[in-house]
Parts: C-alpha cells; structure tokens; sequence
C-alpha cells in the first residue's frame, strides 16, 4: 500500500497552511485598513483636488483652476520667505535638539564618577534629571508660547529685566520685534521644548545596550569621548535617525509657536513667517482656502522629501547587540 504521506503532499500541505494562515490575517487587518484609508489617505487625495480649485472655505461654491494656485506660488514673495524660514528650522532645529538630547543623556547615563565595578555610570539622581527635562513636554503648546512671549517682552520680561539687574542693559533688545533676532527666539523655544523628550529617548536606547561592551571599551584605554563616538552612537543610530525624521517634521510644523509667539504671527516683515502659519492666514483671514490647500500640499511633498533623504543618508549596516 503507498504511503499516505508523500513529498509532494506535505510541500502542498504547507503551503495551504501558510495560505490560510495569511488569509485569515488579512480578515482581522481589513477592517483597521480600510478605517485608515477612509480617515487618513482620503484626505491626501482630497486636499490635491481642491488645490486644483478656487475655493473660499466659506461656501460650498468653486471652480476648477488647474494648476493655478501652484503657478502663483512661484511668483508670491510671503510664500517663499515662509519657505526659507521653514527650511532654517528644519536643518537647524533637529541638529541642536538631537545634539543636545544625545549629550544630556549621555552625560546622564556614563557622567557618573566611574566604580570599580562598573564600567559606566550614571550620574547621582538621574532619574530626577529626567523628570526635570521632560517638563515642558507635558506643557500645552500654547502655554509655551503664552508663558515665553511674556518672558521674551522687551520692558516686563524677565530676560531684560535680568540683564539689567547684572548692568548689561546695554545687551537688552525688543527681542520679538527686532527682524534680525526673532527667528533665534523661535529656533531657542522649540529646541528648549522637545530637548528632554529626547533626553528620555535617548536615555532609554543607552541603557539598553549590554554593560559588557562598555567594559570591553573600557579594558582597551577608551576615554568617555571616544565611548560616545565609537560604542554609543553605532548602537544606538536607528534611534537617532527616527528621531531626526520625527524633529524634522515638528520643526516643519512650528505652527503654534510661531503663531502664539510672534508679532502678527509672522512679523516682523515675514522674519518668522514659517509655511503653516502662512497657509493658516490665507485659508482663515482671506479665505483663500484652494491656494492654502495648495501650500500645504507643497509642504507634504517637502516633508516626504526630507524622510526619504534622511532615510537614505543615514542609512547604515545595523548592528546587532
């Protein structure tokens, strides 16, 4: 009598198991796919067709323009000074934030004073520091702005007020009003806002990496530098880099700082006028809502650019711990 069981049958066997094993996943993933399509790709689609229209957003009347709206961004001076604000914050945001995160929580993971047995320390109350560094992440935005705009006001805040008290009045400045500097008050507050949440990313990934490789780096000579640079930073890169990606998009963002902060959200003269506040003041204050639409599909393909580059530039061989 043959056997029941031959090659054939079992590869065939295995592969109707395989099939119905993804079969019956896709039965439980169709129901949340088609609820993120409905809710989050639709509105993609929806936002590039009424870029192609002249809608005020006040009334259910336009018409078809084409490519009009994207033809007049060429030639609009507010548009591209909000272009260039947006792109200062977006390379210099992410390299102060991610630089001082990484330096914070190193510090705060190997700043220790170094015991016999152990190859790294943390310094005395950590866990405390994290705390205090994360703060202003539990803060709303908007008290950020309130609270900093106050601080940063040129005759009751404090900043001046502290300048003069140690006789550098001569330092003092109308530091929301002076064109040259209230980009610099803007890029301080959003590095100062989202610091600590890297702190604690960063914090968590190095305490994730074995204590063996450190003392490894330790019985060959390595100093704290040079554990950073060459231990640390390797193995904790795909961190950094989904935090690169994830500054990036907030400093593109930059909306309610900007707009709670600044004179005429913007001012002054468009020195801190940043992509989403223009787009909010033509939808809003001009209902011009199909040229607004337009911008904000213009700054969706920039911050689909900026991913990929940064994928591709910090793309590098992971390494396994």
């Amino acid at each position: 009598m043959p056997p029941r069981y031959t090659p054939e049958r079992v590869r065939y066997d295995r592969r109707y198991r395989t099939l119905d094993k993804y079969r019956f996943i896709s039965w439980f993933l169709l129901v949340p796919l088609i609820i993120y399509a409905i809710l989050v790709i639709s509105p993609f689609f929806q936002a590039f067709y009424y870029s192609l229209t002249d809608w005020s957003g006040f009334s259910s009347d336009f018409n078809m323009v084409g490519l009009d709206n994207y033809s007049r961004m060429l030639e609009d001076d507010d548009f591209w000074a909000s272009i260039r604000n947006s792109l200062l914050l977006l390379v210099v945001a992410p390299v102060i934030t991610l630089g001082l995160g990484l330096f914070f929580a190193f510090m705060l993971q190997a700043g220790g004073r170094r015991k016999k047995s152990d190859a790294i320390s943390g310094v005395t109350g950590a866990k405390f520091y994290k705390v205090v560094y994360f703060f202003p992440q539990v803060l709303s935005v908007a008290i950020i702005g309130v609270v900093w705009g106050a601080m940063f006001d040129p005759i009751t805040g404090p900043i001046n007020e502290l300048l003069r008290t140690f006789g550098l009045g001569s330092l003092t400045q109308s530091w929301l009003a002076n064109p040259d500097i209230a980009m610099f008050c803007v890029l301080f507050v959003m590095c100062w806002m989202f610091v600590g949440f890297y702190v604690v990313l960063f914090s968590a990934a190095m305490g994730s990496v074995p204590k063996d490789i450190y003392e490894a780096a330790l019985l060959d000579g390595a100093s704290r530098p040079t554990t950073f640079f060459r231990v640390t930073l390797p193995l904790i890169w795909d961190t950094v880099q989904t935090g690169w990606i994830y500054m990036g998009i907030q400093a593109l963002d930059g909306f309610a700082v900007v707009h709670i902060m600044t004179i005429n959200a913007g001012g002054p003269g468009n020195s801190t006028l940043v992509t989403p506040v223009y787009l909010y003041k033509k939808a809003f204050d001009v209902g011009q809502a199909g040229y607004a639409t337009a911008v904000g599909v213009v700054l969706l393909i920039i911050t689909m650019i900026f991913s990929g580059i940064m994928m591709l530039l910090s793309r590098r061989e992971r390494i396994e711990f």
